[in-house]
């Protein structure tokens, strides 16, 4: 980094600044210490500014297959907040509700790439070689797969391009924050669940997996959202310093004030006791492994004041910034059955 630029000057800053809310047994519980810190992250992400709207849930599609029955529908997240989601209910699951899984896509083409659907030329190498195709893993699971159009990319702006910016921006202006968003509508669309689809899918348990900024969504959603029992974050977890920090990265990843309370353990630390598997590519370019290591080692510390140590699993995949599928989804059903 060059150390005449001003980005030098704050990264040295970020360097030197402590999370004041970093767990310390011999200070506090863990009891103690979540609640204080899930109420500090909900004030950091600006979640009291976003408010209820009634859902508005409309059907527009079903289509049903021997393989699966695919549900098209829209729902009010908030005033001037459309959500489009498909959910997809597998004909094979072992249970007669099966349980659901929340897909969430990083930057990219849309959700589309969930449902293994290429609309453009770019999204067949990210669905062949990238294991992004999730709803059809929960399919092949007997698992549904509840799967949420995120603010800022494919149908919600920015096609065939994520268009985050004026977004993110402009929400910091009135206190908001695009990940608080992104985390409402996560919040939003289990109450869809809840209340339009209980006679199908068990709500009781309910997960959510994501790569990049959806795995970023996932982490912030499961650290604050009891209603999702496990999750999966892929490529998004990092200490700051070395991801979001030091390298360049999308606007809608910064949150004003965060790390003088958390880095990305004490988000993950939130979430204990429920089953979490990170997942990180070794060669990941812009959450470098160096980074996730230590930051896993943290957490792991965290889940163990939680008495939940063996609760949290780090996978690592042999190549970059992806999804690892089939290492993934052991640890998933290791650490949850």
């Amino acid at each position: 980094m060059d150390k005449t630029h001003s980005h030098y000057t704050e990264y040295t800053v970020l360097l030197n600044t402590k999370p004041s809310y970093e767990f310390d047994k011999s200070r506090e519980s863990f009891s103690e210490w979540k609640k204080k810190s899930r109420e500090k992250l909900y004030e950091l992400l600006g979640m009291a500014k976003y408010k209820n709207n009634g859902l508005h849930f409309k059907t527009e599609q079903t289509e049903r297959n021997e393989n699966f029955t695919k549900i098209r529908f829209t729902f009010e997240s908030e005033p001037d907040a459309v959500v489009p989601c498909y959910l997809l209910i597998p004909e094979n699951s072992k249970t007669q509700k099966p349980p659901v899984m929340i897909c969430l896509q990083g930057h990219g083409t849309g959700m589309h790439i969930s449902l293994g659907t290429p609309k453009y030329d770019i999204d067949e190498p990210k669905i062949n070689n990238g294991d992004r195709d999730f709803a059809c893993q929960c399919m092949e699971k007997g698992i549904c797969a509840l799967v949420i159009e995120q603010r800022c990319f494919g149908e919600r702006g920015g096609n065939p391009r994520p268009d985050c910016h004026s977004a993110a921006l402009t929400a910091l202006l009135t206190g908001r924050t695009l990940i608080g968003g992104r985390v409402w509508d996560i919040m939003k669309a289990i109450d869809v669940l809840q209340n339009e689809f209980y006679n199908v899918c068990d709500t009781e348990k309910i997960y959510c997996m994501g790569n990049s900024g959806g795995g970023t969504a996932t982490l912030y959603a499961f650290a604050l959202e009891d209603r999702i029992k496990a999750a999966i974050p892929s490529c998004a977890f990092c200490t700051f310093a070395d991801s979001i920090g030091e390298l360049n990265h999308c606007v809608c990843n910064y949150i004003p004030h965060i790390a003088e309370y958390f880095d990305m353990a004490e988000i993950a630390g939130m979430a204990a006791p429920k089953p979490l598997v990170i997942v990180s590519g070794i060669e990941d370019g812009i959450f470098p492994i160096g980074g996730a290591k230590a930051e896993y080692e943290r957490a792991k510390k965290i889940y163990a004041a939680a008495k939940a140590e063996n609760k949290i699993a780090h996978v690592l995949g042999e190549q970059g910034h992806r999804f690892y599928a089939d290492k993934a989804w052991k640890e998933f059903f290791n650490i949850t059955e």
